[in-house]
């Protein structure tokens, strides 16, 4: 894990709003019933949440994932992202390693 790119990631609020948000999946509306089984919050749920453009939600949840921190499946037309907790710990750790640890 890149750590000065995954902080560099997470010093954006809206960024950490979402893996904030991404904790609990009823933070957002009921997933379609053709998607009810699927892992993840639809990036189209994202970003009516956000209130932002498209292009500008998508370029977020690219230097999240790119970050390590989220998960994307695609289906069909639609891409679905979760939190990738491993990794969410194993940034917490590399930090409080290298701000802790003498």
């Amino acid at each position: 894990m890149d750590l000065s790119k995954t902080i560099s990631t997470l010093n954006n609020p809206v960024r950490r709003q979402i893996l904030f948000w991404l904790k609990d999946r009823a933070n957002f509306p009921p997933a379609l019933p053709e998607h009810a089984d699927l892992e993840g919050v639809c990036v189209a749920y994202i970003q009516e949440k956000a209130g932002l453009s498209q292009s500008t939600i998508s370029s977020y949840m690219g230097l999240l994932k790119e970050a390590g921190l989220v998960i994307s499946e695609r289906h069909g037309q639609f891409t679905f992202y979760r939190r990738d907790e491993d990794a969410i710990r194993a940034f917490l750790n590399a930090a409080e390693k290298e701000l802790l640890e003498p």
